[in-house]
């Protein structure tokens, strides 16, 4: 019985050294050069140490802030920024805190990244531009949200964006581990104040989305087992202004641009070309 006992609290223990593991693996920082694709001419940026690239559209003053996914960087996001561009929409894509050049202690799932985001959209304003749209990927949208609160865009994009940090823990941990993941959710979320000394409260994007009065395209895979289409709904129901929803047939958590280049590029242009009239 004693040994049964013991090996029970070993196994605990080992379990719970194991989550602290995971939660570490999560929230560490992933900074790295980042080389954008020549010959599109990307120019440098930095804005209260935030890194980014710009790829002007030549007389325009409508412009787009493009924001990467967890563990990503900005030139994920260099074939928005060219097609854009070629639209007729400045594109100015940064490295979130933690990510890319963009230093940072630790990754913070849209709360400290969202400073970033308020960076790009101030970046964009002091170079003269009229209409700014955010184009956030799942923690880039996040990040458009938190912090201090929505940023001041025109419009927003949120591909795949978790509605509460609850949510985006419990189903990636069943989808790995089944029921008995969701069951082991809260002694991940629960390290985020102890590591990032941000509250639950906090990071949930479907609380600020209420906030947002500007038209709002959300979107999201229907096989997203990270971000389920029944929580892409859940965050399209919150939004407080005009607001568009496209479930992604097929698409589960992963580039939706990519996935669908044509569709993402005709519902795109189609939704920011209610934002501004297009300059002369």
């Amino acid at each position: 019985m004693k040994l049964r006992k013991a090996l029970a609290v070993l196994f605990a223990a080992g379990a719970l050294l194991g989550l602290w593991a995971a939660g570490w693996q999560l929230s560490r920082p992933v900074n790295h050069p980042v080389p954008m694709p020549a010959g599109l001419g990307f120019e440098p940026m930095l804005a209260g140490g935030t890194h980014g690239s710009l790829l002007r559209a030549p007389g325009s003053t409508r412009c787009a802030l493009l924001m990467h996914g967890i563990r990503g960087d900005r030139s994920a996001m260099a074939g928005r920024a060219a097609f854009l561009r070629d639209a007729g929409w400045s594109a100015l894509a940064i490295d979130l805190q933690a990510h890319g050049e963009t230093p940072g202690e630790m990754i913070t799932f849209g709360h400290r990244e969202a400073d970033d985001a308020r960076n790009g959209v101030a970046y964009l304003r002091a170079q003269g531009c009229a209409t700014v749209a955010v184009i956030g990927q799942s923690l880039g949208g996040a990040a458009s949200l938190l912090g201090k609160g929505p940023v001041a865009a025109d419009g927003f994009v949120l591909e795949s964006v978790y509605p509460a940090i609850e949510d985006a823990v419990a189903n990636r941990l069943a989808m790995r581990f089944g029921g008995l993941g969701r069951l082991a959710a809260p002694l991940l979320y629960w390290q985020l104040p102890l590591r990032t000394g941000v509250g639950r409260e906090q990071l949930r994007p479907v609380q600020q989305i209420r906030k947002v009065q500007v038209p709002v395209l959300v979107a999201g895979g229907t096989r997203d087992g990270q971000t389920p289409p029944e929580e892409t709904r859940q965050l399209f129901d919150a939004a407080g202004g005009a607001k568009t929803l496209w479930l992604v047939e097929g698409a589960i958590h992963q580039d939706l641009y990519a996935f669908s280049p044509e569709e993402y590029r005709r519902r795109l242009l189609r939704f920011l070309d209610t934002l501004g009239a297009a300059p002369g």
